[in-house]
């Protein structure tokens, strides 16, 4: 398997990927990632200051992604993990650990001090994962990123 940065070209590829992980584990359509304006326009959202987005590629299929950027209306020190989807048939074999190694260590060269994610309490294996990371709960939300069905908050000091 292949990680790397997101090119222009995989935007279809990767919004089709997201949203059906999205559907696979019965996400809400509404106020989750799922009706994020970006989604269509990975590529272009993600070439703003301190952000950036990499995708799993197998056998010239994209299969899933994650990325770093500044939390929305929040303290310039805290960047937000973001739409970190896998395909079921790459879950479990390490991926998603690496990924978020690859995040965070773009996270502490673009000068963040904490990282903030957001999920569903049923990605259970998801939260273990972020656990195992230095992710701590917190009891609110931070920022604005417009996922009110995520009831699941996170922050890891970077630091």
């Amino acid at each position: 398997m292949l990680i790397r940065p997101i090119n222009e070209s995989d935007n279809k590829h990767v919004a089709i990927i997201l949203r059906e992980v999205l559907i696979e584990m019965d996400i809400p359509k509404i106020g989750s990632a799922y009706a994020d304006p970006e989604i269509d326009n990975m590529f272009e959202y993600y070439q703003s200051d301190r952000s950036a987005y990499f995708v799993v590629e197998k056998n010239n299929k994209i299969l899933g992604g994650a990325g770093i950027g500044p939390l929305r209306d929040a303290d310039v020190d805290i960047c937000e993990l973001q739409k970190m989807y896998f395909h079921k048939s790459i879950r479990g074999k390490g991926i998603g650990n690496k990924m978020i190694e690859l995040c965070l260590k773009f996270a502490v060269e673009s000068n963040f001090k904490k990282c903030y994610i957001e999920t569903m309490p049923n990605m259970v294996n998801a939260q273990k994962l972020y656990l195992r990371k230095g992710f701590d709960y917190i009891d609110n939300p931070l920022g604005n990123t417009g996922h009110t069905v995520c009831p699941v908050w996170m922050l890891k000091k970077l630091v």
